[in-house]
């Protein structure tokens, strides 16, 4: 039988990773953990990665990936509301999607992970200057400070979800949020 090829070994670590991230924190999971989980030996695991934190920030980017890719056919569809509100919306809500992972990933990056803090703050930049762009077709307002405003907004739930914050209802925050921002655009809709 083959070794199996580089990518299904990294997916089955990330997957691997994944799962164990559902039912346990970051600092409590080892390499060989992972590596159980995955059913791939330490050693294949370490030719692959070298540290936890490769492998959280790898699966993170998988999942950013898909974000990235899901936001540019969203509001390029012809077929879909994509005005100033509706992708405001948008993207706070797919940012809360992933509030266990992002968590994870902060709370590595603020304890000490100097690489992977520096990948999160290039990711970052990426994923505002693209929904920058996209808010400036949309809106004469500041593309930049809306966008940064969103993802901070995001992180902001996240923490509030974290938290478990029962005085702070999320959805209802969105919605208003989205409706507040219509009426700032002067694009709010009229009737019913």
């Amino acid at each position: 039988m083959a070794a199996p090829r580089k990518d299904d070994v990294k997916s089955a670590v990330l997957d691997a990773a994944q799962v164990l991230l559902e039912t346990g924190t970051w600092g409590d999971i080892s390499l060989a953990d992972i590596a159980k989980q995955s059913g791939v030996s330490k050693g294949t695991l370490y030719y692959h990665y070298k540290t936890k934190g490769e492998i959280l920030f790898e699966l993170a980017n998988r999942y950013l990936s898909e974000q990235w890719d899901d936001f540019i056919r969203w509001t390029e569809d012809k077929e879909k509301d994509t005005s100033l509100q509706r992708l405001a919306k948008y993207v706070v809500e797919r940012d809360i999607a992933s509030a266990g992972l992002r968590m994870h990933l902060l709370c590595e990056a603020q304890a000490g992970d100097e690489l992977l803090r520096e990948k999160l703050v290039r990711r970052y930049g990426q994923f505002q200057q693209l929904i920058s762009e996209k808010i400036a077709e949309r809106t004469h307002m500041s593309a930049d400070f809306l966008t940064w405003l969103l993802l901070l907004v995001s992180d902001g739930i996240i923490v509030q979800e974290a938290i478990q914050n029962s005085g702070f209802d999320t959805q209802a925050f969105i919605a208003q949020g989205a409706e507040y921002l219509a009426r700032l655009s002067g694009t709010e809709k009229t009737g019913g």
